[in-house]
């Protein structure tokens, strides 16, 4: 029988039990990233081919705990559900499998077609679990499916059982009764049972998850951490930058660039903005690739270990009493780090903040104080060869006015204060083939929507400083610029090129011969200033527009109150 090419597959299940791997074994590299309609809650959506012709669309739900409809990501869920898929892949975490289950049954009781996936089941054999997925399926009516994403065990029979279930083979299940609790983890009882040998406890593994949560030693083995993590980002990243992108792109391929322009292009105006001083084809390209690029690679490297390991969760559950007094969850902490890599997911992730006042919080303090990875690219690439203790002046200053601007904004915001509801992985040693592949998605993502943004605004540099209007501006912004900040005029340009991208708002001083006390102003104007445009849209979309000017005006007003501020202070104490 030939499947109908409209077939849809929803996979459904709580966050951190593999589902979006499992979805991308099922759908390889036809995935792309869709919002749904009439919200910014993003989801992943492929295709898979099946046996006898045609594909299945699969979806893959945002992760959630329960279809209560507390936060987007719930609703989004739910809507998904009530949009009659075809079938339902219920993904269950063989090491915890009871909210899972929840999730699963509430499907089923809505009366879809309902596969029960058990992932991880490598992982819970080694804990001494045996996982019987004959017996749950016997009591629950449907097939349950035992699999590894990570290692790719059991992904056929998956891919099997979706064919003969979106071809009409296998009867839709009975509608069951709304299930509680107490079913539920009677159900995880039959599927995951104890060998005897006591293997599950005890462990190593066990007794440091233990440790990770408790306040002694978990925040001093938190400070070793992060410090152990900007260490590598910061030493990856320059020895990537020194030894291989700058000798391969500044001394090979841009030389070739020029010399290739300048033979078909005659001096004057256009020649001077393509590879000139400000030359989209020079500047444009060296900027991101050599100064950024390295970072975001570092960066992510250690962020898929954290993700992957289980330790953000844990980081999470830690910080959780000290982001109470903020107002916050310990929830919080996850699109805040996120913010350091990109902003834009950043915001897009306070969806799973159960209230708006928490999300708002959150997005307020990402847009001030958190710079982005191509920003703290610039930012090392600004000051590390300068002082390494300016640039960690750079980012004290900005854990400082995160604190101070949860604080101000949980007194002005109105709205209940949430609490921590998170479940907890197993803290793990990640696979390096499965961090290598989501290192490559995110690099390409910054290469493809970050490249050019720079391109563009290095381009608009050219154009207004080889037609001197920037001479123009240079006189309206000098009493700030110069007589403020104390920055030299030049320093105009970079005010102007920080609202197409955070990092440009740096880069050009690294031109520039400043004085140590200037590098750290510039560098204090742009980790405060303007978030790029696609923030701001995604803002005004998350929130209001009103939201997004409010927060453009403040972050503009930081940034040169505080550059001026900390210019006349430490002025003082240097004279």
């Amino acid at each position: 029988m030939t499947d109908r090419p409209s077939s849809r597959v929803l996979l459904v299940g709580p966050p951190n039990v593999g589902k979006s791997v499992l979805f991308n074994r099922l759908t390889g590299l036809s995935a792309g990233v869709s919002n749904y309609p009439g919200t910014t809650v993003e989801f992943a959506e492929g295709q898979m081919t099946l046996e006898h012709g045609g594909s299945a669309t699969v979806i893959d739900a945002p992760g959630t705990y329960s279809l209560q409809s507390k936060n987007e990501a719930e609703r989004v869920t739910t809507r998904l559900l009530d949009s009659s898929p075809d079938l339902v892949l219920g993904v269950l975490d063989a090491l915890r499998p009871e909210t899972g289950l929840y999730l699963a049954l509430d499907a089923m009781n809505r009366g879809h077609p309902v596969i029960l996936v058990v992932n991880r089941i490598d992982l819970a054999r080694e804990r001494g679990y045996a996982i019987d997925v004959k017996a749950l399926s016997d009591a629950v009516g449907v097939p349950v499916l035992a699999t590894s994403g990570a290692s790719g065990l059991g992904i056929d029979d998956v891919r099997r059982n979706i064919n003969h279930a979106v071809s009409g083979e296998r009867p839709r299940p009975a509608r069951m009764d709304i299930p509680n609790w107490e079913t539920t983890e009677c159900l995880a009882g039959v599927l995951r049972r104890e060998t005897g040998d006591g293997r599950h406890r005890g462990t190593t593994s066990e007794r440091l998850e233990d440790l990770l949560i408790r306040p002694w030693p978990g925040f001093p083995l938190a400070l070793v951490a992060v410090a152990i993590s900007l260490g590598i980002v910061v030493g990856v990243g320059m020895g990537l930058r020194q030894y291989i992108l700058l000798p391969l792109i500044r001394d090979t391929l841009l030389p070739i660039v020029a010399s290739g322009v300048q033979s078909v292009v005659s001096p004057g105006v256009l020649r001077e903005i393509m590879v000139g001083e400000y030359g989209f084809l020079t500047k444009g390209i060296e900027w991101p690739l050599t100064l950024v690029l390295p970072y975001v690679v570092s960066f992510y490297f250690v962020l898929s270990f954290l993700e992957d390991s289980g330790y953000l969760p844990r980081l999470a559950a830690l910080i959780d009493g000290m982001m109470a007094r903020l107002g916050l969850s310990g929830a919080g902490i996850m699109p805040l780090l996120l913010g350091y890599g990109c902003g834009i997911p950043a915001i897009m992730a306070t969806r799973t903040l159960e209230t708006r006042r928490e999300r708002l919080t959150v997005a307020s303090m990402i847009c001030l104080a958190v710079p982005c990875i191509a920003q703290t690219g610039a930012f090392i690439a600004l000051l590390a060869e300068a002082s390494i203790f300016v640039l960690l002046g750079v980012f004290a200053i900005s854990i400082g006015a995160l604190i101070m601007a949860g604080m101000v904004l949980g007194k002005i915001l109105r709205g209940t204060k949430p609490g921590l509801v998170m479940e907890i992985p197993e803290l793990l040693l990640p696979r390096v083939s499965v961090m290598l592949t989501k290192v490559w998605a995110r690099a390409k993502h910054y290469l493809m929507d970050g490249v050019v943004p720079v391109m563009l605004g290095v381009a608009f540099a050219a154009l207004v400083h080889e037609t001197g209007a920037i001479d123009v501006v240079g006189r309206y912004v000098q009493p700030l610029v110069t007589g403020w900040l104390g920055l030299p005029e030049r320093a105009a340009v970079p005010l102007l090129l920080g609202i197409f991208r955070r990092e440009l708002t740096v880069l050009p001083l690294l031109d520039m011969d400043l004085t140590a006390l200037q590098l750290f102003t510039g560098a204090v104007v742009g980790l405060f200033y303007v978030p790029c445009i696609a923030m701001l849209s995604v803002l005004a979309k998350e929130f209001r527009a009103s939201i997004a000017l409010i927060i453009l005006g403040t972050t503009t007003a930081m940034a040169f109150l505080m550059g001026g501020l900390l210019t006349r202070i430490i002025s003082l104490f240097m004279m």
